[in-house]
């Protein structure tokens, strides 16, 4: 495996995950990774479908940072484990998120978009009433909301997420479809000097493409961009580092030669 870094990664600190981080480290030395990034979900102002999950997406960072801390010294020698996060991203909390990325020395900072218009694409209720066409276009034009309201962070995550629940997932999708959008927000994100992270986590959805998809990859090759993370957005051991072979020669047919690794926030350039 050429891919040696894995930088989207969850543990029991994220409200959808059990796992604890020391299972999650075993399995990524016992894969060949010399770096891991735990991004915990931080999710401010997340709405909620059921009251009793109030606060999931809210991360204790002070207390996973002290099991990072933890586990950095027990495995130092053995692998690099870097400090991030994943935000999600709402132009509303655009402040609120802000003061907390300048909170802690963070190593990367993925900024997502889980929800669109305080909406769930994870939900049924996005799609119902309408094509699979139109939720999208709808998440995307948020995505681009996104990018205008908010600035720090180093790679935008799984671009195309909402098409993992859409009624055909991604059977009738293209960035054709979506052209118009997709190449504002792939130019803005160059311009601020922001890259796209290649989500294998898309595996887990029976997609035929990882996230974002190929089309999207190429064109942001063509429009000038260089920094690409690789994440397998796992939230169990046996997920770490699923598909990196996979996203490896896809992103050799695009054109790009290095996959980037970031530390203090600064990335690093690792060939493919």
């Amino acid at each position: 495996m050429a891919i040696k870094a894995d930088l989207h990664l969850h543990t029991s600190f994220s409200g959808d995950s059990t796992a604890p981080m020391e299972e999650m480290i075993l399995a990524g030395i016992a894969r060949g990774l010399e770096t891991m990034c735990i991004t915990e979900h931080m999710d401010p102002d997340y709405v909620y479908a059921n009251p009793e999950e109030e606060g999931t997406f809210e991360l204790n960072t002070d207390s996973y940072l002290y099991e990072l801390i933890r586990c950095k010294e027990k495995y130092a020698g053995k692998i690099k484990l870097l400090f991030g996060v994943e935000l999600g991203v709402q132009p509303h909390i655009r402040r609120r998120l802000a003061l907390y990325a300048k909170s802690y020395d963070f190593d990367f900072i993925i900024a997502s978009s889980h929800l669109c218009n305080q909406r769930d694409p994870y939900y049924p209720d996005f799609y119902k009433g309408r094509s699979d066409e139109e939720a999208y276009r709808e998440y995307f034009t948020s995505v681009l909301d996104n990018l205008k309201a908010f600035e720090n962070y180093d790679v935008y995550g799984h671009l195309d997420y909402v098409v993992r629940y859409g009624k055909a997932k991604d059977d009738n999708y293209c960035y054709d479809m979506y052209k118009d959008i997709f190449d504002r927000i792939l130019k803005t994100l160059i311009a601020k000097g922001k890259g796209l992270e290649v989500n294998t986590g898309a595996i887990g959805y029976q997609l035929k493409e990882l996230n974002p998809c190929t089309e999207i990859l190429k064109r942001y090759k063509e429009l000038g961009g260089e920094i690409v993370t690789i994440g397998s957005d796992a939230h169990a051991p046996e997920d770490i580092a699923r598909g990196f072979d996979r996203a490896g020669e896809i992103l050799c047919q695009c054109g790009f030669k290095y996959y980037a690794v970031f530390e203090n926030r600064l990335p690093e350039f690792h060939r493919l």
